[in-house]
């Protein structure tokens, strides 16, 4: 068993409240907090929620000793504010957690690679769960199952009116002909 299993056994085994527990969302969540104490990503300190809804959520989904967060290697971006309303704007209205989770995906954006690596997860599939449960509005959009972060921000350029927005630091990915290619 790898650490990343053994911790993530350690967390979704944890008592939570009983709606932490129906949350489809809580084993994305667990790897999160997984990834970032692994020093994966690059989340910001509790998960760039702020200590107090950090903490909330901590006793809501995960009762018991933290794990220690590393403070993730982030860029500040000026649109992060606008990412998460974008994300706001689109959450499936089902949970508390949708609106943490817009605040973690939009600092997610402020990294350099892949939004699921930026957010410390183990692979795009657990992002694309994330996505289709909490922002399924949202998700239900990316028909040409667009890279993540991609699909993003160019979701809120349209918001603005802009139709050629690139996301951040495309230019210096290493899968930058995977995502500029046509889309399949």
């Amino acid at each position: 068993m790898t650490t990343r299993e053994r911790l993530m056994a350690d967390l979704l085994a944890r008592p939570g409240e009983a709606s932490a527990l129906a949350d489809p969302a809580r084993p994305v969540l667990a790897s999160i907090v997984v990834g970032r104490s692994l020093g994966e990503g690059v989340l910001p300190h509790a998960l760039g929620l702020g200590e107090a809804r950090f903490i909330d959520f901590w006793q809501r989904y995960f009762p018991g000793p933290q794990l220690i967060l590393l403070e993730g290697h982030h860029e500040d971006i000026p649109e992060l504010d606008d990412i998460e309303h974008l994300l706001l704007d689109y959450r499936a209205g089902v949970r508390d957690s949708e609106v943490w989770l817009a605040r973690i995906v939009a600092c997610g954006c402020a990294g350099r690679d892949h939004l699921w690596q930026d957010l410390g997860l183990a692979n795009r599939k657990e992002l694309s769960l994330l996505m289709e449960t909490a922002f399924h509005p949202l998700a239900s959009l990316n028909v040409g199952d667009m890279k993540w972060k991609k699909f993003l921000y160019r979701q809120y350029c349209a918001s603005d009116g802009i139709y050629v927005c690139p996301a951040p630091s495309c230019g210096v990915c290493i899968d930058y002909a995977k995502c500029f290619s046509a889309e399949e």
